[in-house]
């Protein structure tokens, strides 16, 4: 059973850095294709940053330059540094692994920025 386990939200204020992580368990990680959703209150889940097997990744116009998303096959655990965090990031994240056609998704973790 695929399992996606997020962790690192909370509060922080404008400006701030926090670090997400998601430990997967129960599929092959180093072929696992894994992304960051969020979704903020009223709005649609949308794409954060996504990192592919050979390490190649994307990211969302509104955090790139602010946001890495890095992988440890090692660990089976991906990673999401968000910087200069603003209100706008304020959302639950999502991790998300692409494994064999199907995609699997974690419980969320709350972001939340104040000012």
């Amino acid at each position: 059973q695929v399992r996606l386990v997020e962790s690192g939200g909370g509060l922080v204020q404008t400006g701030g850095s926090l670090r997400l992580s998601c430990a997967a368990s129960g599929l092959r990680f180093d072929r696992a294709n894994m992304a960051w959703y969020r979704q903020a209150p009223g709005e649609q889940r949308e794409m954060v940053a996504n990192i592919a097997v050979d390490t190649v990744r994307n990211y969302k116009n509104p955090v790139k330059g602010r946001y890495t998303i890095y992988r440890d096959n090692t660990r089976s655990t991906i990673y999401l540094k968000m910087n200069s965090l603003q209100a706008e990031d304020t959302a639950v994240y999502y991790c998300i692994a692409n494994f064999q056609s199907r995609n699997y998704w974690g419980q969320g973790t709350q972001v939340t920025v104040s000012s």
